[in-house]
């Protein structure tokens, strides 16, 4: 529910009444008060549309001035056209701080890690703990990171991010939506990525632009997210039984659904289990990399592979290197500690 609040909070410091908003997101106005309430995804995005008409402001009246409608369309179109995640991000930064001036945002790319950075030019609020300024880092971030997962079409670990505030009641949900590894009361936001991600290409073009206009600003917040319900059970259930192979029907049946069930549900949030598996393989495989002094064939055979080849072609898919050279990067540079 901190969300919901934080989105609310600019019109909330200005007096407006946004009680009709709620009702017709399908939102109890008495959940506000219930720090444990929570609102479906597809609410949510209602009312983040809504809040954005009502004001005519796609800021949400966190700033000084407003945010001119139209700006997460034309932010859009100047991004889909880059080659590479790196260039993608770079634009859109250029692009925030010509439409947001009192912050300051910039991506800085490292050897083995790279930071996305946003801080104020000017303090948004005297409390730092305010919630407009609260919603405004998570808002910033969440756009920018959801757009950038969009544009290469799969989903993107962040390191860990430090927040430039006090944990907020709602910070457990951070684990579902940023990173597990939230750290607050930094200076300025800092979220963490892999270098080699910023190689990524960008996969969308002109046609798959306009279908993703279709519900936007709003519809940026259901894509790409970590809480996904269906995704995160039959993960539980395959990491349990991780690096033994597990079929659909088996997770169907420690889930007491239907095969039919699983998988239309998996595909309705954007995922399958061939992907939920090769994701776990990945995250686990660079952790080893990084941390252990095991060799990639041993790595390969931990994480079920049959022969080093086709673990250095999964990897490779990933994220572009071949794995030696990924855990060379990685040590040369270190994981940034901040």
């Amino acid at each position: 529910m901190g969300f919901v609040i934080g989105l609310l909070s600019g019109m909330a410091a200005r007096g407006m009444d946004y009680s009709r908003l709620l009702a017709r997101a399908g939102i109890a106005a008495g959940d506000l008060d219930d720090p444990g309430a929570r609102v479906p995804l597809r609410d949510y995005a209602v009312l983040y549309n809504l809040a954005v008409r009502q004001l005519e402001d796609e800021g949400f009246a966190l700033f000084p001035a407003p945010v001119p409608t139209g700006s997460f369309e034309f932010l859009c179109r100047s991004v889909v056209s880059s080659q590479s995640l790196a260039e993608a991000l770079d634009r859109s930064c250029r692009f925030l701080r010509l439409v947001l001036p009192d912050l300051i945002i910039a991506i800085s790319p490292g050897p083995a890690t790279s930071e996305l950075r946003i801080a104020e030019a000017r303090p948004l609020q005297s409390d730092r703990a305010d919630p407009r300024r609260v919603f405004a880092f998570e808002w910033i971030l969440r756009l920018l990171h959801g757009l950038a997962c969009w544009l290469v079409n799969r989903e993107l670990a962040l390191n860990s991010v430090a927040f430039p505030y006090v944990e907020p009641p709602h910070a457990a949900d951070y684990a579902l939506i940023y990173t597990a590894r939230s750290t607050f009361g930094s200076r300025h936001l800092v979220a963490i990525l892999n270098s080699n991600l910023l190689e990524l290409p960008v996969r969308r073009d002109d046609d798959a632009l306009t279908a993703f206009l279709d519900g936007a600003p709003g519809k940026i917040v259901t894509l790409y997210r970590r809480d996904r319900e269906m995704v995160r059970r039959v993960r539980d259930v395959v990491a349990r039984n991780f690096p033994a192979a597990v079929s659909l029907d088996d997770v169907s049946r420690r889930l007491n659904l239907s095969s039919r069930t699983v998988e239309r549900r998996l595909h309705e949030e954007g995922s399958s289990l061939r992907a939920i598996k090769d994701a776990l393989r990945r995250d686990v495989a660079l952790s080893r990399l990084q941390k252990s002094d095991l060799s990639v064939a041993q790595i390969a055979a931990s994480r079920g592979y049959a022969d080093t080849s086709t673990f250095f072609r999964a990897f490779t898919t990933w994220t572009g290197i071949s794995p030696t050279v990924w855990r060379s990067r990685a040590r040369a540079g270190g994981p940034s500690t901040r």
